[in-house]
């Protein structure tokens, strides 16, 4: 079993740095936005998006988690996949542009749950999709706005992203 480190660090923050500059830019600025990451990892690279727009726009913005567990339509593959908890800012999303956080992207079905349950929540002007690595294989129409690394693999490939507050290194490595 062979494993390559495809991004280190460095190469995660400049991601997420550009993500942040493109989502301002993309958005004319902060106003309005809501980031809501996808648990696991989705979770805290939201809250280093949010962090990275207020740095540099000098204005807060609201973040938070939207678990997807009970909107998958994998769970009788899964059935003890444990839920995550939801947490909407204050303010809510209603009329709001919601930025959408994951850590990969591959078959779409973890975002296609995370529309649904948004529907649950409110109705936002607009979502728009960031994802640290986009490897392709596309089950459904799902395209991200923002995308940290495009990162062609093989199906059978696993990509595996680790990060400083839940693994204690920030990297993505694939393999086989």
């Amino acid at each position: 079993m062979s494993t390559r480190t495809v991004l280190h660090d460095a190469d995660i923050a400049r991601a997420l740095t550009r993500i942040a500059h493109e989502i301002l830019e993309s958005n004319r600025g902060p106003e309005g936005l809501v980031i809501l990451g996808i648990p696991t990892r989705g979770v805290p690279l939201a809250d280093r998006i949010a962090t990275l727009i207020g740095d540099i726009s000098g204005a807060p913005v609201p973040v938070g988690a939207l678990d997807v567990t009970m909107y998958r339509d994998d769970l009788h593959r899964n059935p003890t996949r444990a839920p995550h908890r939801t947490h909407i800012p204050p303010g809510g999303v209603d009329r709001r542009v919601v930025v959408l956080v994951d850590d990969v992207l591959f078959s779409g079905r973890s975002i296609r749950a995370a529309l649904d349950a948004l529907q649950d929540i409110g109705r936002p002007a607009a979502v728009r999709l960031a994802t640290l690595v986009d490897r392709g294989h596309r089950e459904l129409p799902i395209r991200p706005d923002f995308v940290g690394k495009n990162l062609p693999s093989a199906r059978d490939e696993r990509v595996n992203v680790r990060l400083a507050e839940i693994d204690g290194v920030d990297e993505v490595t694939i393999g086989s």
